[in-house]
């Protein structure tokens, strides 16, 4: 399937969206005030101790705390990965308070939780992921054809400080490009090495590249036909990175240039804006509603106005169906993480419900994030676990709503902002006003005024044109209104 990848850059934060025959199917959202830790390497600090749960809290030098469980010490550290090893196991055997130890985030601070760490380091290529301390060969599990596997594992030995797992990507691959990678992880570590013995404890020591080179690292494969990027920097960047790691994507990295705003003109900002409701529409009358909680998502189907021209087993089944292609879409498009508990439409037919599930795990297949599904239980059930490594999009996009008393989120200051921003640059694009006036809510007129004045100041030097705010106290957080400025004003 045709595969093409959107870039939008803007000072505030990096977009990127992944299409699959012309659908949006992920959105990838960094924003330079909430860059993700995920990868990162630093030099701890032992804070605290807590035997009772045999953990520790580690001071990385964040706001926050970071958490290490005993399970996740491994590698270079003393304890197996093993989960039988841990019983007879100590925490303050292994660690005390005030004691430096290296460690890596692999999983971004969520919500009122700090960063996950392990000791088992992994360092990333394009063909391969390093493992420090784990002196074992592996391939992907994707990697489904045995004689590739084999020609893989044979290809590349252990050294003296880890070993290597072939990522799928590497399907395929030459001797010539992944002697590359192994050389250019290789000297990553010994630099990670060096720099731990010279830098002091809470400090950053080896930090994941940008979002924008990790997008070509990690997803972009040869189904990719092309990569639109609407900043000129970045595509230099992304170029630059392309042709020494892999060549021949080199040249599908282009500069957008049409005045239109790029996810506009493919509907990626009405996607995001569905992406964000509760309830989604199936073709058929269902519909499918979709909600985060604490603990777990809960996803349930319902038939709606459907009521099908067959018996009702085949009409149930049928939107049961329909409702699992869209269920992995939106799985994918919200990263949704954690437990994840689908309400299929109960169904009497046992073979309908082996196939139902077995359709779910092909629609998920196509998933970059790990997860694992049950089997269907009597009352309509499929429990799902989806690997959660970053926040959901709902979580990046949204706050809690102060209105509701905590019931449902409303988007967050920062994304109207932002909206207003990309509004007024199309508008100055459309209409040939001598200046706007933007009616929004008076904590979002505080928050342009305060924090953003420097990016309404740029957008105005930008357009060359002014831009006045007009505080309404009857606008809801996300309302606001954009209008031609008028003399008096």
């Amino acid at each position: 399937m045709s595969q093409e990848i959107l870039v939008n850059v803007t000072p505030q934060e990096v977009r990127i969206a992944l299409l699959e025959a012309g659908l949006l199917q992920e959105i990838h959202i960094e924003r330079s005030t909430h860059q993700g830790l995920l990868g990162n390497i630093y030099k701890g600090r032992v804070s605290r101790l807590l035997p009772g749960i045999q953990a520790a809290f580690i001071d990385i030098g964040l706001d926050r705390a970071a958490f290490l469980h005993i399970s996740d010490m491994g590698g270079h550290g003393k304890v197996k990965s093993d989960i039988n090893e841990f019983a007879h196991l100590d925490i303050r055997d292994l660690l005390s308070v005030g004691q430096e130890i290296l460690v890596q985030v692999y999983k971004d601070p969520l919500g009122s939780k700090g960063a996950r760490l392990t000791t088992q380091f992994t360092i990333p290529s394009r063909y391969l992921v390093f493992t420090p301390g784990v002196f074992q060969i592996s391939a992907s599990q994707k990697i489904t054809d045995d004689a590739e596997r084999e020609r893989l594992l044979n290809m590349i030995t252990a050294n003296d400080f880890g070993g290597y797992i072939f990522r799928t990507m590497s399907a395929g691959v030459t001797r010539a490009e992944l002697d590359k990678d192994k050389a250019c992880l290789d000297a990553c570590w010994l630099e990670i090495d060096a720099r731990s013995r010279r830098v002091h404890a809470t400090e950053l020591i080896y930090e994941e590249i940008p979002i924008v080179l990790r997008i070509m690292r990690d997803m972009v494969g040869y189904e990719v036909e092309k990569i639109r990027v609407d900043n000129i920097d970045v595509v230099n960047n992304m170029q630059a990175f392309a042709e020494r790691y892999v060549p021949a994507l080199r040249d599908r990295v282009e500069l957008y240039q049409d005045k239109k705003p790029i996810f506009d003109n493919y509907a990626i900002e009405v996607e995001l804006q569905k992406a964000l409701e509760r309830k989604v529409d199936l073709k058929s009358g269902g519909h499918v509603v979709f909600d985060q909680t604490e603990a777990m998502t809960t996803i349930d189907v319902n038939t709606g106005s459907y009521l099908g021209h067959g018996n009702v087993e085949q009409t149930i089944f049928k939107t049961n169906l329909e409702a699992v292609d869209v269920i992995a879409r939106q799985v994918r498009l919200r990263n949704l993480g954690g437990i994840i508990i689908i309400d299929f439409i109960d169904m009497m037919d046992p073979l309908n419900k082996e196939f139902l599930v077995q359709a779910l795990a092909q629609a998920l297949a196509k998933d970059h994030v790990k997860s694992q599904i049950s089997e269907l239980s009597s009352l309509g059930l499929v429990q799902m676990t989806r690997k959660r490594t970053r926040e959901s999009l709902e979580h990046i996009l949204c706050v809690q709503c102060p209105l509701c008393h905590k019931r449902g989120s409303v988007k967050s200051f920062k994304t109207v902002c932002y909206e207003i921003f990309r509004e007024v640059m199309r508008m100055a694009q459309s209409y040939a006003w001598s200046g706007f006036l933007i009616v929004t809510s008076t904590r979002i007129a505080d928050e342009l005024l305060n924090d953003e004045s420097a990016a309404l100041a740029n957008i105005e030097v930008q357009i060359g044109k002014s831009i006045k705010l007009r505080p309404d106290t009857s606008y809801t957080q996300e309302q606001y209104d954009i209008l031609p400025l008028l003399e008096r004003e």
